[in-house]
């Protein structure tokens, strides 16, 4: 368990809590944790007295089970069957576009149930 002071603490700033409980990291934490927007991780620790403290995730501190076990089936499957290994050609890549065609998304909607 980390302990620390109010010695320790060299930046100190706060910010809001949607109705959703969401919050934005304000500009100075992320610029000192030098966190990358929908790249990096964060770590919370909930300590005594209701604090918590956020860290950033090393990329090599995330371990996702099911992605794992994807990329490793994929990695398999390359290996036993090369052949399937194909260039994406225009006419495959304007099937894949015709297949999507109809959906509809708004990147600036809101999040819904567990979003």
């Amino acid at each position: 368990m980390v302990s620390y002071s109010s010695q320790d603490v060299v930046l100190e700033t706060d910010s809001g809590l949607t109705i959703r409980s969401q919050t934005t990291i304000p500009a100075p934490i992320r610029d000192a944790l030098k966190l990358s927007p929908g790249k990096d991780r964060i770590h919370y620790q909930v300590i005594a007295e209701g604090k918590v403290l956020i860290s950033r995730l090393e990329n090599e501190d995330i371990s996702d089970p099911v992605m794992d076990k994807f990329l490793s089936f994929l990695e398999q499957d390359m290996t036993e069957n090369p052949a399937h290994i194909v260039p994406l050609t225009p006419v495959l890549m304007q099937s894949a576009r015709e297949l999507i065609s109809d959906i509809d998304i708004d990147l600036d909607a809101p999040l819904e149930g567990d979003d």
